[in-house]
């Protein structure tokens, strides 16, 4: 099974709820990548969408979803923004063109024309977190409640700390940044790769102590006397 920290999935949140797969294993990507920072939520919000550009001139935008399976945002309606002052509810939602499996085009309650559609872009959507964590199933696990958790290596030594979360199409992958570094890595959000996911005790646990650790380079001598062998 999988184990997706928690994103709206039919009818909760994808970037809000991973769930740990059991086995797959996917390659680690290092780099130096850390999130932008935003206006911060009132506390008891979870992020589902975010607004794009306008799409035509009838008020129809673009929408981010953050959900599992992205239509479902329009379940979650009204959804509101960072600071409670606005809120929007969804008439209609449709996927977007492109390979973007997560982005949509909305129809929003009020919104007719596009000058009225392209001053929501870049507006967060929100829902308070008691609507996704009632609904919890095993191993599922809400984004918001990981990111900012200490990322330690079996033998308790710590590591960094759990900055993202990021799904490049082969499912989700969380982004450690190293202890007093700006350096960051990534890691699967496998059971085989973070066995441990404790939110009560604060902190995640990897299976890859070495994480941080230099990549060795390939001497291509040696490597073309072992395809030759």
């Amino acid at each position: 099974m999988a184990r997706k920290p928690s994103r709206p999935a039919p009818a909760r949140p994808a970037s809000s709820r991973p769930r740990r797969e059991d086995d797959k294993r996917l390659p680690v990507a290092r780099g130096s990548h850390a999130p932008q920072g935003r206006e911060k939520p009132r506390p008891g919000l979870v992020q589902v969408g975010e607004f794009g550009r306008a799409h035509g001139v009838r008020g129809e935008v673009r929408l981010k979803s953050f959900t599992g399976e992205p239509g479902a945002i329009k379940g979650y309606s009204p959804l509101e923004t960072a600071d409670g002052s606005m809120s929007f509810v969804l008439n209609h939602v449709r996927p977007a063109a492109g390979p973007a499996g997560d982005m949509l085009v909305a129809r929003v309650a009020g919104i007719d024309n596009r000058d009225a559609a392209e001053a929501l872009n870049r507006v967060a959507l929100y829902i308070p977190r008691e609507r996704l964590a009632s609904d919890l199933e095993e191993e599922e696990f809400l984004q918001a409640d990981l990111i900012g958790l200490a990322v330690l290596a079996e033998d308790g030594a710590r590591l960094g700390t759990l900055v993202g979360f990021h799904d490049f199409g082969a499912g989700d992958i969380i982004e450690v940044r190293k202890a007093d570094s700006p350096i960051t890595a990534m890691v699967p959000f496998s059971k085989a790769a973070v066995p441990v996911v404790s939110v009560k005790d604060g902190h995640v646990v990897v299976a890859d102590k070495r994480l941080f650790d230099p990549v060795e380079p390939v001497d291509p001598d040696e490597d073309g006397r072992a395809a030759r062998d």
